[in-house]
């Protein structure tokens, strides 16, 4: 079996690492217990947490053990990190149903029996009943200060504002890792790249404390050609609950992939052999087209299971063909009575401002006639409404 390092660099996974050569060594020799931590902000996750499950699983299928760290601590600090405001705090009721539904979530990827099957842990059971002097004498003696304010989670931070709330954020996670490593061996934290510096801290807490062996390694964030974060739609985040984001959008979501960012995709969220990841990409014309079909169908496949995957496929391909059949459907009330509402209700604008923007931009249509006034009435019966020229819903009004 390659070395699981030799997978992820070629899936192009890896962005920053230290002790390299000794991980490497380590992770080529013996089953390596690892970590990735999870703020429970929300009763589900979404396609920015999608990559590090992906991870967690290669790392599994290579003989490694998963550490699924829930922050109910952290949570209820905030991570600065990647944010110009400081997060809102969370009651140990909401952590702990936000808890229950990650995991759900996360069977899907990962196995939880066996030798390396995954554990989940939460670091409120040892942060909050933390004595803050005993805490500043034993792990705060190891952090500078001056190092700290030079990490870009805390500089980004300096202009707005940092509470010395936040400022602890990488003292606790550091904790954390020294903690797992404590009970469980764990000698490997992972994470996307803009936890570079909590992770780095971690690795070398054990180092200076514990006097034994700890690395960090980061990925690349989920970011299209242009720089900009995936996940993200005009309605809000993509979530992997159906409930919030439904199969069908979340396959519409990845059939409409850049052409440019669709290799990259396949690369860090599937397990498509990269072979064959080279032949569905090859071409850059509409030939692409079915590498996004593809695409779509497999990350669905892996969130909501084959069934569900494949009805999404039918819909969307009924959605362009317009067949009437297979084309996804939305039900609202017969108190729907013009185009505006009938936007805002099947989900396709967030408010009335935006639909009527939609509707000035030349970009909605009912039963194939383009829609020049927002506040128009509606057919009667069932109808067919557009959203330009991928999105297309069949509305039935009871």
């Amino acid at each position: 079996m390659p070395n699981v390092m030799d997978t992820l660099r070629a899936r192009g996974f890896i962005k920053q690492t230290v002790f390299e050569e000794e991980l490497y060594e380590l992770l080529g020799r013996e089953s390596v217990p690892f970590y990735i931590g999870f703020d429970p902000t929300a009763d589900s996750l979404h396609v920015g947490h999608f990559m590090q499950l992906v991870a967690m699983k290669h790392m599994q299928d290579a003989g490694h053990k998963p550490i699924i760290l829930i922050g109910g601590g952290t949570a209820m600090v905030g991570d600065p990190s990647g944010r110009t405001d400081m997060r809102s705090m969370m009651t140990k009721e909401t952590i702990a149903h936000h808890v229950a539904c990650f995991k759900e979530q996360m069977s899907r990827f990962l196995s939880f029996e066996g030798e390396n099957g995954a554990i989940v842990l939460n670091n409120a059971d040892w942060l909050l009943g933390l004595n803050y002097v005993d805490f500043l004498r034993d792990i705060g003696v190891h952090f500078s200060v001056n190092k700290m304010l030079t990490a870009e989670c805390f500089r980004s931070r300096m202009e707005r504002g940092l509470s010395f709330l936040e400022f602890n954020y990488m003292l606790m996670q550091a904790y954390d890792f020294l903690v797992l490593h404590q009970r469980y061996g764990c000698s490997l934290e992972l994470g996307g790249d803009d936890q570079w510096s909590n992770i780095l801290a971690g690795a070398d807490l054990i180092r200076r404390k514990e006097r034994k062996p700890a690395f960090a390694m980061t990925f690349q964030l989920l970011t299209t050609s242009e720089g900009k974060k995936m996940g993200k739609t005009q309605k809000g985040a993509v979530w992997l609950d159906e409930a919030k984001t439904s199969p069908y959008e979340f396959y519409q979501y990845w059939r409409n992939t850049n052409d440019a960012d669709v290799e990259k995709c396949f690369k860090l969220l599937t397990f498509v052999p990269l072979e064959e990841v080279e032949e569905l990409c090859r071409f850059r014309d509409e030939r692409i087209n079915a590498a996004k079909e593809r695409l779509a169908f497999e990350l669905t496949k892996m969130v909501h299971g084959e069934e569900k995957a494949l009805k999404a496929q039918k819909e969307a391909k009924g959605a362009f063909s317009g067949d009437e059949g297979t084309m996804p459907e939305v039900k609202l009330p017969k108190t729907c009575e013009t185009v505006l509402q009938a936007l805002v209700g099947a989900g396709l604008a967030k408010s009335n401002g935006e639909a009527r923007r939609l509707v000035d931009q030349g970009g909605v249509s009912v039963n194939g006639e383009k829609v020049m006034d927002a506040n128009a009435a509606l057919p009667e019966g069932e109808f067919t409404l557009f959203k330009g020229k991928k999105v297309r819903i069949k509305v039935v009004r009871a």
